[in-house]
């Protein structure tokens, strides 16, 4: 099975940073696109920013120049920058590897992680 590991969550005052790392582990043969998702209170799960195994990326209007997404293909790892905070991104961020293709699953699967909580506060 794929499992995707989240680290670097936390506590961050306006503007500073913090630094989201994922790591994808099992018999894995390719990842489409890794991603990141951020879910407040109350409120819809949405993509924050997304990067392809090109490394075409995609960003939300709400983080553009502030948030910067990368990958390590070689170590199906994706990260997320995230500069000059603000209060609203206060969310649970969680990792999202889609159109995994493993030696283990018979099709391409989408993997989520478990979370890991941002908070942006003085």
């Amino acid at each position: 099975q794929v499992q995707l590991v989240e680290s670097g969550g936390g506590l961050a005052q306006p503007g500073g940073s913090l630094r989201l790392s994922c790591a994808a582990s099992g018999r894995i043969f390719s990842i489409d696109e890794m991603g990141w998702y951020r879910q407040a209170p109350g409120e819809q799960r949405e993509l924050v920013a997304a990067i392809t195994s090109g490394g075409t990326t995609n960003y939300a209007d709400s983080v553009k120049g502030r948030f910067t997404i990368s990958r390590d293909n070689a170590r199906n790892t994706v990260y997320l920058q995230m500069n000059s905070l603000k209060p609203e991104d206060t969310a649970v961020y969680y990792c999202n590897a889609a159109r995994v293709k493993s030696f283990n699953l018979p099709n391409e699967y989408d993997f989520w992680g478990q979370g890991t909580q941002v908070t942006v506060s003085s």
